[in-house]
């Protein structure tokens, strides 16, 4: 079921759509790729309203790295009894003045700003008119078109275009794969061997989403992987985790 047939949402994405439309209007003047480049500067305000988000989650992630090795001390010192463990972990973070839910309240605020601006791509009909921002082009390729689709119907342009955007999106995840290297801290056997494979092949998910869905979403996934790459390099150098 489409969370956006329930009216309150429904009206929501379409006050979003409108925005977006009256956008593309005005920068139809300066670009004939008016509604695109829409995409691309709204995805742009997207992000930059989230930075705060961003800082949050690095500032968690430093303090878990800190926190690891008191951590692990914990699980060996009461592995064989849990609710000590706990008891003993929450203990450890409010003596930090910390939580360690700290990283997901970020994760969950711009959850429904990124679900709703990505719905905007993937509804051919909005408010039930269609959704005309499918119908803007890219160097000639409408904002609906899919790279499996161009595939499927041998158009070249379509292949090109939304080719290029998968492909940018997979070089972003293999820098984000190469600079954010998993690595299990010495003496940690929580996580499974292969772990960081796995994490690093999930850096590629988002090419892999990018050819199904229509050209406008994966312009907004190309500028939001992105964007995530920068925000984090600049982060990481703000927040290092601390040296063992």
């Amino acid at each position: 079921m489409d969370p956006f047939a329930f009216p309150p949402l429904a009206a929501l994405l379409d006050t979003a759509y409108a925005a977006l439309m009256t956008l593309s209007a005005t920068l139809e003047p300066f670009t004939a790729a008016s509604a695109a480049l829409a995409v691309v500067l709204v995805t742009l305000l997207v992000r930059a309203a989230l930075i705060p988000t961003g800082v949050a989650q690095a500032k968690a992630e430093q303090l878990r790295s800190r926190l690891a090795p008191r951590l692990r001390e914990l699980q060996k010192k009461h592995k064989g009894d849990r609710e000590r463990l706990q008891r003993e972990t929450m203990q450890l973070y409010r003596d930090e003045n910390a939580s360690p839910l700290a990283g997901c309240l970020p994760i969950l605020i711009q959850a429904p700003i990124v679900g709703l601006l990505y719905s905007l791509f993937l509804h051919t009909t909005i408010a039930g008119h269609p959704n005309a921002l499918l119908a803007e082009t890219l160097w000639g390729v409408p904002l609906g078109s899919t790279l499996l689709g161009s595939l499927t119907n041998g158009d070249p342009a379509g292949i090109i275009v939304c080719g290029a955007i998968v492909v940018v999106i997979a070089l972003v995840g293999e820098i984000t794969r190469r600079a954010f290297r998993f690595t299990a801290p010495a003496g940690d056997t929580a996580l499974p061997a292969g772990a960081g494979g796995l994490l690093g092949a999930l850096q590629f998910a988002t090419a892999a989403v990018a050819v199904f869905v229509p050209l406008a979403a994966g312009l907004y996934l190309v500028v939001t992987v992105s964007w995530t790459l920068a925000q984090r390099l600049v982060l990481k150098r703000a927040y290092p985790a601390p040296r063992p």
